[in-house]
Protein backbone atom coordinates (compact mmCIF):
# COMPACT_ATOMS: atom_id res chain seq x y z
CA UNK A 1 0.00 0.00 0.00
CA UNK A 2 1.12 3.01 -0.69
CA UNK A 3 0.36 6.67 0.96
CA UNK A 4 1.36 9.68 -0.51
CA UNK A 5 2.95 12.69 1.56
CA UNK A 6 4.33 15.75 1.70
CA UNK A 7 6.91 16.05 4.68
CA UNK A 8 7.22 19.85 5.05
CA UNK A 9 7.51 19.08 8.75
CA UNK A 10 10.90 17.05 8.16
CA UNK A 11 11.59 20.03 5.09
CA UNK A 12 11.13 23.07 8.12
CA UNK A 13 13.11 20.90 10.32
CA UNK A 14 16.18 20.42 8.47
CA UNK A 15 16.38 24.12 7.24
CA UNK A 16 16.23 25.05 10.78
CA UNK A 17 19.18 22.67 11.62
CA UNK A 18 21.12 22.12 8.92
CA UNK A 19 23.75 24.80 9.53
CA UNK A 20 24.43 23.11 13.14
CA UNK A 21 25.24 19.85 11.60
CA UNK A 22 28.75 18.18 10.99
CA UNK A 23 29.68 18.91 7.03
CA UNK A 24 30.51 15.04 7.02
CA UNK A 25 26.59 14.25 7.45
CA UNK A 26 24.41 12.53 3.96
CA UNK A 27 22.23 15.74 3.06
CA UNK A 28 18.53 14.97 3.43
CA UNK A 29 16.34 14.00 0.63
CA UNK A 30 13.17 16.62 0.65
CA UNK A 31 9.84 16.73 -1.56
CA UNK A 32 7.24 14.79 -1.96
CA UNK A 33 8.10 10.98 -0.89
CA UNK A 34 5.85 7.67 -0.91
CA UNK A 35 5.73 5.54 2.46
CA UNK A 36 5.31 1.67 1.73
CA UNK A 37 3.78 -0.36 4.25
CA UNK A 38 5.37 -4.56 3.92
CA UNK A 39 4.71 -7.26 5.99
CA UNK A 40 6.75 -9.93 6.97
CA UNK A 41 6.53 -12.35 9.70
CA UNK A 42 3.98 -10.25 11.16
CA UNK A 43 5.43 -7.33 11.80
CA UNK A 44 4.74 -4.11 9.09
CA UNK A 45 7.96 -2.69 7.76
CA UNK A 46 7.85 0.70 6.19
CA UNK A 47 10.18 1.67 2.96
CA UNK A 48 10.07 5.48 1.96
CA UNK A 49 10.67 6.51 -1.34
CA UNK A 50 11.38 9.91 -2.26
CA UNK A 51 10.04 11.15 -5.81
CA UNK A 52 12.95 12.14 -8.52
CA UNK A 53 12.93 15.08 -10.60
CA UNK A 54 10.48 13.52 -13.82
CA UNK A 55 11.50 13.86 -17.33
CA UNK A 56 11.52 16.87 -18.72
CA UNK A 57 11.86 18.04 -22.66
CA UNK A 58 13.25 21.90 -23.28
CA UNK A 59 15.27 23.63 -25.96
CA UNK A 60 18.06 25.07 -24.57
CA UNK A 61 20.20 28.47 -25.56
CA UNK A 62 21.36 26.73 -28.84
CA UNK A 63 17.91 25.37 -29.96
CA UNK A 64 18.74 21.92 -29.46
CA UNK A 65 16.38 19.70 -27.85
CA UNK A 66 17.53 18.14 -24.47
CA UNK A 67 15.97 16.24 -21.70
CA UNK A 68 16.82 15.14 -18.28
CA UNK A 69 18.37 12.49 -19.99
CA UNK A 70 20.52 14.67 -21.68
CA UNK A 71 22.15 15.71 -17.59
CA UNK A 72 22.21 12.42 -16.16
CA UNK A 73 25.26 11.35 -14.29
CA UNK A 74 25.73 14.51 -13.18
CA UNK A 75 24.75 16.89 -9.95
CA UNK A 76 22.56 19.60 -10.62
CA UNK A 77 22.18 23.18 -9.54
CA UNK A 78 19.19 25.06 -10.52
CA UNK A 79 17.39 28.08 -10.80
CA UNK A 80 14.24 29.51 -12.45
CA UNK A 81 14.77 33.04 -13.70
CA UNK A 82 13.54 35.10 -16.68
CA UNK A 83 15.56 37.66 -18.53
CA UNK A 84 13.45 40.42 -18.82
CA UNK A 85 13.52 40.57 -14.75
CA UNK A 86 14.38 44.10 -14.03
CA UNK A 87 14.61 43.06 -10.50
CA UNK A 88 15.80 39.49 -8.70
CA UNK A 89 16.73 37.89 -11.50
CA UNK A 90 19.99 39.76 -12.53
CA UNK A 91 21.27 39.41 -8.86
CA UNK A 92 20.42 35.31 -9.00
CA UNK A 93 22.31 34.95 -12.43
CA UNK A 94 25.32 36.46 -10.76
CA UNK A 95 25.31 35.04 -7.21
CA UNK A 96 24.94 31.51 -9.44
CA UNK A 97 27.90 32.73 -11.24
CA UNK A 98 29.58 32.81 -8.49
CA UNK A 99 28.60 29.36 -7.28
CA UNK A 100 30.01 27.91 -9.80
CA UNK A 101 33.55 29.65 -9.22
CA UNK A 102 33.69 28.60 -5.61
CA UNK A 103 33.02 25.17 -7.24
CA UNK A 104 35.68 25.47 -9.56
CA UNK A 105 37.18 22.27 -8.80
CA UNK A 106 34.16 20.20 -9.43
CA UNK A 107 32.95 21.76 -12.40
CA UNK A 108 33.39 18.57 -14.86
CA UNK A 109 30.77 16.71 -12.67
CA UNK A 110 28.66 19.83 -12.25
CA UNK A 111 25.30 20.96 -14.52
CA UNK A 112 23.93 24.06 -13.84
CA UNK A 113 20.20 24.47 -15.08
CA UNK A 114 18.59 27.95 -15.65
CA UNK A 115 15.15 27.30 -16.39
CA UNK A 116 13.14 30.57 -18.53
CA UNK A 117 9.38 30.82 -16.52
CA UNK A 118 8.79 33.67 -19.15
CA UNK A 119 9.23 31.07 -22.66
CA UNK A 120 7.22 33.18 -25.07
CA UNK A 121 9.67 36.00 -24.60
CA UNK A 122 12.83 34.30 -23.59
CA UNK A 123 13.11 32.46 -26.98
CA UNK A 124 16.59 29.95 -27.30
CA UNK A 125 17.73 32.76 -29.21
CA UNK A 126 17.36 35.49 -26.59
CA UNK A 127 18.42 33.23 -23.74
CA UNK A 128 21.76 32.58 -26.07
CA UNK A 129 22.48 36.45 -26.26
CA UNK A 130 21.52 36.53 -22.16
CA UNK A 131 23.94 33.88 -21.62
CA UNK A 132 26.93 35.78 -23.69
CA UNK A 133 25.62 39.16 -22.28
CA UNK A 134 26.55 37.38 -18.52
CA UNK A 135 29.94 36.05 -20.07
CA UNK A 136 28.99 32.76 -18.94
CA UNK A 137 31.17 30.14 -21.21
CA UNK A 138 30.73 27.46 -18.74
CA UNK A 139 29.28 24.26 -21.30
CA UNK A 140 27.82 22.38 -18.44
CA UNK A 141 25.48 25.54 -17.84
CA UNK A 142 22.14 25.31 -19.93
CA UNK A 143 19.71 28.24 -20.27
CA UNK A 144 16.51 25.95 -20.79
CA UNK A 145 13.23 27.22 -22.61
CA UNK A 146 9.86 25.09 -22.87
CA UNK A 147 6.30 25.01 -21.72
CA UNK A 148 5.19 27.93 -19.51
CA UNK A 149 2.70 25.93 -17.82
CA UNK A 150 5.19 22.68 -17.20
CA UNK A 151 7.88 24.90 -15.91
CA UNK A 152 5.99 26.70 -13.33
CA UNK A 153 4.89 23.32 -12.05
CA UNK A 154 8.31 21.48 -11.66
CA UNK A 155 9.43 24.42 -10.13
CA UNK A 156 6.77 24.25 -7.18
CA UNK A 157 5.93 20.85 -6.75
CA UNK A 158 9.39 19.17 -8.00
CA UNK A 159 12.46 21.88 -7.37
CA UNK A 160 10.61 23.16 -4.49
CA UNK A 161 10.69 26.98 -5.19
CA UNK A 162 7.76 29.41 -6.35
CA UNK A 163 7.85 30.34 -10.07
CA UNK A 164 4.33 31.99 -11.47
CA UNK A 165 2.52 34.62 -13.07
CA UNK A 166 1.85 37.46 -10.58
CA UNK A 167 -0.01 40.87 -12.59
CA UNK A 168 0.90 43.05 -9.85
CA UNK A 169 4.85 41.92 -9.90
CA UNK A 170 7.83 43.74 -11.46
CA UNK A 171 8.09 41.81 -15.13
CA UNK A 172 4.50 39.72 -14.69
CA UNK A 173 6.38 37.27 -13.32
CA UNK A 174 7.27 35.98 -9.08
CA UNK A 175 9.49 33.61 -8.07
CA UNK A 176 11.71 32.25 -5.45
CA UNK A 177 15.26 33.26 -5.23
CA UNK A 178 16.23 30.31 -4.49
CA UNK A 179 18.69 27.61 -5.92
CA UNK A 180 17.97 24.18 -6.01
CA UNK A 181 20.47 21.34 -5.49
CA UNK A 182 19.66 17.78 -7.25
CA UNK A 183 22.04 15.01 -6.91
CA UNK A 184 23.05 12.29 -9.96
CA UNK A 185 19.87 10.45 -9.12
CA UNK A 186 17.96 13.34 -9.89
CA UNK A 187 16.50 13.48 -5.80
CA UNK A 188 16.60 16.87 -4.65
CA UNK A 189 19.30 17.36 -1.56
CA UNK A 190 18.87 20.92 -0.78
CA UNK A 191 17.11 24.63 -1.44
CA UNK A 192 18.74 27.39 -0.78
CA UNK A 193 17.59 30.75 -0.68
CA UNK A 194 20.40 32.40 -1.68
CA UNK A 195 18.25 36.11 -2.83
CA UNK A 196 16.16 37.36 -0.69
CA UNK A 197 12.93 39.00 -1.10
CA UNK A 198 14.37 42.01 -0.28
CA UNK A 199 17.44 41.48 -3.05
CA UNK A 200 19.90 41.09 -0.36
CA UNK A 201 22.51 38.04 -0.62
CA UNK A 202 22.04 35.68 2.27
CA UNK A 203 26.05 34.29 2.68
CA UNK A 204 24.91 31.87 5.12
CA UNK A 205 22.66 30.37 2.25
CA UNK A 206 25.63 30.92 -0.19
CA UNK A 207 27.61 28.90 1.76
CA UNK A 208 25.46 26.83 2.77
CA UNK A 209 25.04 25.54 -0.77
CA UNK A 210 28.82 25.40 -1.21
CA UNK A 211 29.64 22.92 1.73
CA UNK A 212 26.37 20.61 0.99
CA UNK A 213 27.81 20.87 -2.51
CA UNK A 214 30.98 19.62 -1.40
CA UNK A 215 29.20 17.44 1.27
CA UNK A 216 27.59 15.38 -1.30
CA UNK A 217 30.72 14.99 -3.89
CA UNK A 218 32.82 13.85 -0.98
CA UNK A 219 31.00 11.73 1.13
CA UNK A 220 28.16 9.93 -1.44
CA UNK A 221 30.51 10.12 -4.57
CA UNK A 222 34.21 9.63 -2.98
CA UNK A 223 35.43 12.29 -5.26
CA UNK A 224 38.38 14.03 -4.70
CA UNK A 225 38.72 17.62 -5.47
CA UNK A 226 42.45 17.43 -4.85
Amino acid sequence: MLKNKINWGFICLILAFSCTETSQRRLPYLGNYDVSYRQHNGKTTTDTIYQRIPSFTFFNEDSVLVTNKTFAGKVCISEFFFASCPSICPIMNTQLKNVAKALTPYQKELQYLSFTIDPTNDTPSKLKAHKAKLGITNPNWAFLSGNEAFTHQLGIEHFLIFAGREEEALGGYAHSGAFTLVDKKGYVRGVYEVVQPDLSVNKKEFQRLINDTKTLFTYEYQFDAQ
